[in-house]
């Protein structure tokens, strides 16, 4: 694809992730039918998921790779149905979700909020410059805080979300561990 084609078609679908959180933010209706099928805890397995292909496009240096694979995650979140039934931890730490999402935006959480592109950014960066060390450091140390931040949040809730983050780090790790290793021999040969 031409550099500057990829370029407006991946600030295309920058803009549209800013709309689907803008929508997803303000308009109550929208949020709650996305909510709903959030509690579909597929969403949960399947998020992590998408950094493998995020870290590959900013390998290759793809804007539109990479802004698709940002919109496809966020996204993600109702691609499956409403669950016939939950966990009440799941319901738990979705209701702290729910309200933290919802209510007063204060500057601390603004601050803490912040922490999510602060990671794509870092995240991009390392693929970018090909610093695999600082990837992987990255992606554990997302892991760790996102952990870390739901049980200090939202007490035992937020063990729901260990088994979907463990997972999404070791396929995360060991898809692009993958990835690399074959293009490291493919620029060999």
């Amino acid at each position: 694809m031409n550099k500057k084609i990829d370029i407006m078609v991946g600030m295309l679908f920058a803009v549209a992730t800013i709309i689907f959180i803008i929508l997803f933010l303000t308009n109550d209706m929208f949020f709650n039918w996305a909510f709903a099928r959030h509690h579909n805890i597929l969403s949960w397995y399947i998020r992590p998921l998408f950094i493998i292909p995020m870290v590959i496009f900013a390998f290759k240096k793809s804007y539109t790779g990479i802004f698709a694979t940002i919109f496809a995650l966020f996204t993600s979140m109702f691609w499956f149905p409403v669950p016939a039934e939950n966990s009440p931890q799941v319901l738990a730490f979705l209701a702290f979700e729910m309200d933290y999402l919802k209510g007063t935006w204060t500057a601390p959480k603004i601050l803490m909020s912040l922490a999510v592109p602060l990671f794509f950014i870092m995240l991009l960066i390392a693929a970018w410059k090909r610093n695999w060390k600082w990837l992987v450091g990255v992606i554990i140390g997302a892991a760790v805080l996102k952990f870390i931040w739901s049980i200090a949040s939202s007490g035992k809730a937020g063990m729901s979300i260990l088994k979907p983050a463990l997972l999404g780090l070791i396929v995360c790790i060991c898809g692009l561990g993958y990835y690399f290793k074959k293009h490291k021999q493919r620029s060999k040969k």
